[in-house]
């Protein structure tokens, strides 16, 4: 896709060059976050010192990571569920917008749609009321020629089939853990969100990245569980989207790597 150069860093987060801009998605540059490990490469300054603008989908510590937040240059346009801004801004990050679902913000040659998402928008979890919260939302980046879906955390939700043309979607397929909770797609999930959006290519994320400390290096089912979660709902994802003879080419990129845009071939059989 002439124009359009993206890179998968890990988790959610998304290196995007388009328009003249560089934009990323949920930022997670760290090698922990909390409880959780970096078990992929941890991506080099050179792919974040020059960003532009920051898409936030959900207040998540996964997603809003404060110390990835603070490694990024100051001028940096940094864009956060709705409501969220003041708590962001106590937290010193500067240069902050807010957007929320059926919202739209224009930066340079981009235009940027507020997309709704199925997920806890509460920064601890749907069970606690203490702290922030924001209505959890996804992006639709759009450029004179491009438009890109980052999907955030979330479940299906039948307005995916009304978001039109789209060149390329990023959709989350696992998580961190040997199980997904409420507001998640699984790699079956996600290739039922690839049939309403049908758009051109198909970019796996949320998967690979993650892992309680140690998880993966237990013996017995356990560890060989997580260790099979690590590597293998991209690749489901993509068997499922063949089974439902979807022409959407899936992009099965490892975390730190360069997505094959231009040229791609879809996943083997």
């Amino acid at each position: 896709m002439h124009g359009l150069a993206m890179r998968f860093l890990g988790h959610s987060t998304v290196r995007l060059e388009l328009a003249g801009s560089v934009v990323l998605t949920d930022p997670v540059l760290t090698g922990r976050v909390g409880p959780l490990t970096r078990v992929g490469p941890q991506p080099g300054r050179e792919h974040f010192a020059d960003t532009d603008l920051v898409l936030l989908s959900h207040l998540h510590g996964d997603h809003l990571h404060l110390p990835s937040l603070r490694r990024l240059p100051r001028r940096a346009r940094v864009v956060v569920p709705r409501g969220a801004g003041r708590w962001l801004r106590g937290r010193g990050i500067r240069n902050v917008d807010e957007l929320a679902p059926g919202e739209e913000l224009v930066h340079g040659g981009l235009r940027v749609h507020g997309v709704p998402a199925v997920h806890s928008g509460h920064r601890f979890g749907p069970r606690s009321t203490h702290g922030p919260q924001a209505a959890a939302m996804g992006h639709l980046i759009e450029s004179a020629t491009h438009r890109v879906y980052a999907a955030g955390d979330t479940d299906l939700f039948p307005g995916m089939a009304r978001l039109g043309r789209i060149d390329a979607a990023l959709l989350p397929v696992w998580g961190w853990g040997l199980s997904l909770g409420p507001g998640h797609l699984d790699p079956h999930g996600a290739a039922e969100a690839v049939r309403l959006l049908n758009p051109r290519v198909a970019v796996p994320v949320h998967w690979g990245t993650l892992a309680v400390g140690g998880l993966p290096r237990l013996p017995g089912q356990i560890g060989a569980r997580m260790r099979r979660l690590l590597v293998e709902p991209p690749h489901r994802f993509a068997a499922a989207v063949r089974k439902a003879g979807v022409r959407t080419k899936v992009l099965v990129t490892k975390p730190g790597a360069v997505v094959a845009l231009d040229g791609a071939q879809p996943v083997p059989q």
